[in-house]
């Protein structure tokens, strides 16, 4: 493969300053209008025959109109920045310092946007579209409501393609799957009464902690798992009184378990059960509402089971023989991501998916995070070949 013929030092330097572009637009959850424009102008100078915004605010190019159809997808939402003050590098500086790029949104995940947004193109210039559909999809909402915007975009516009590639970090190991998620909610009741005469009521919070006992128990054991592990961990407490003078009339927590292939809905259930055990308590799964840039209301429920696609399907052989073609080597290790992606919304949908991206996952969300130029460019190549060996 000509890797210097389909990415000249031109392509590269105008791929790298888009990356850069696009890390410099601060694009929150329910605010990426101003970097979704941006690409959808920027996919219109490259040649895609089609650009669509979706209802939710999602937008999908489009390259082809052949029978094989492919799916790129990359979040353009971040999560906030808090800590500004503490970054070595301004977070919206998108300055580049000893071959990395540093921002927020680079890791997770304005490069591998980019690098997919570039690669489709490259792609249709060098003659490996032909015969196919490319699409390539930037979503919003992923960090809060992940996979409800691809499930929205697949609906709305009609598609099933035959295959996905999700671009999350992944330090450009090809991804085979993640492990699954439950955000769950656990509800202890009591009786309100004045806290000077705490007879006359029922404290939740007693009950409550016996339940948090049983729970970092259950945490506590899933350590001793083999990798890949299952995790259980409380990320909020709260309860409702009617003053700071009164017994509660509940308590509720928040929990987030990470699930490993194999773990059925019915097992997550009958662990819930057990850790509400005669108790005064219920739990449920912790539905969150949120609004999209367009306005859209969401309602996502999280709750996605683990998944991981065989090392002989057709999808990863092709993954392996594009790796080749532009590396030089076949893959030296595969990766497991331990956090969702939008793959739940394909995978949901019976769609072969798998994962690749550039950056470090470790470094999504934190505080200076940055991204090897060299994997971005790497992507893209990757990526192009990908689109040519399906």
């Amino acid at each position: 493969m000509d890797k210097d013929g389909l990415l000249t030092p031109q392509t590269r330097a105008e791929l790298i300053e888009f990356t850069r572009d696009l890390v410099r637009i601060k694009s929150f959850p329910g605010q990426e209008e101003e970097a979704i424009r941006f690409i959808e102008r920027r996919m219109r100078a490259l040649g895609y025959q089609s650009v669509t915004i979706d209802g939710m605010g999602n937008l999908l190019g489009r390259i082809g109109e052949g029978g094989t159809s492919i799916l790129l997808d990359s979040h353009v939402d971040t999560v906030a920045v808090n800590d500004e003050a503490e970054w070595s590098h301004p977070p919206f500086s998108a300055e580049i310092d000893d071959g990395r790029l540093y921002g927020r949104g680079a890791v997770d995940m304005k490069s591998g946007a980019a690098a997919s947004i570039y690669a489709a193109a490259l792609a249709k210039r060098a003659g490996w579209a032909d015969g196919k559909t490319v699409y390539v999809s930037c979503s919003v909402l992923e960090e809060e409501c992940d996979g409800e915007n691809i499930k929205h975009m697949l609906s709305e516009l009609d598609l099933h393609p035959d295959y996905a590639i999700v671009c999350e970090p992944s330090a450009n190991r090809i991804a085979l799957g993640h492990k699954g998620k439950a955000q769950l909610s656990i509800t202890t009741r009591g009786v309100s009464a004045h806290s000077s005469a705490p007879e006359k009521g029922v404290n939740p919070l007693y009950a409550m902690a016996e339940i948090i006992q049983r729970v970092q128990a259950k945490s506590a054991e899933f350590t001793r798992d083999q990798p890949p592990k299952r995790t259980l961990a409380i990320s909020r407490v709260a309860s409702t009184s009617a003053s700071i003078n009164a017994i509660p009339s509940a308590c509720e927590i928040y929990l987030d378990r990470r699930m490993i292939p194999g773990e059925t809905e019915a097992d997550i259930r009958r662990e819930l059960d057990d850790l509400v055990a005669g108790q005064d308590a219920s739990w449920g799964i912790g539905t969150l509402q949120r609004v999209s840039w367009t306005g859209m209301q969401i309602e996502y429920q999280p709750f996605h089971l683990a998944w991981r696609i065989d090392l002989d399907h057709p999808l990863v052989r092709a993954c392996v023989a594009a790796y080749r073609e532009w590396y030089g080597a076949i893959p030296g290790e595969f990766e497991f991501w331990d956090f969702s992606t939008n793959a739940v919304a394909t995978v949901g949908r019976g769609i072969p998916t798998i994962g690749f991206g550039p950056g470090d996952k470790k470094l999504a969300h934190m505080i200076d995070e940055h991204c090897p130029l060299d994997q971005i460019v790497d992507a893209c190549g990757f990526y192009a070949a990908l689109i040519g060996n399906l």
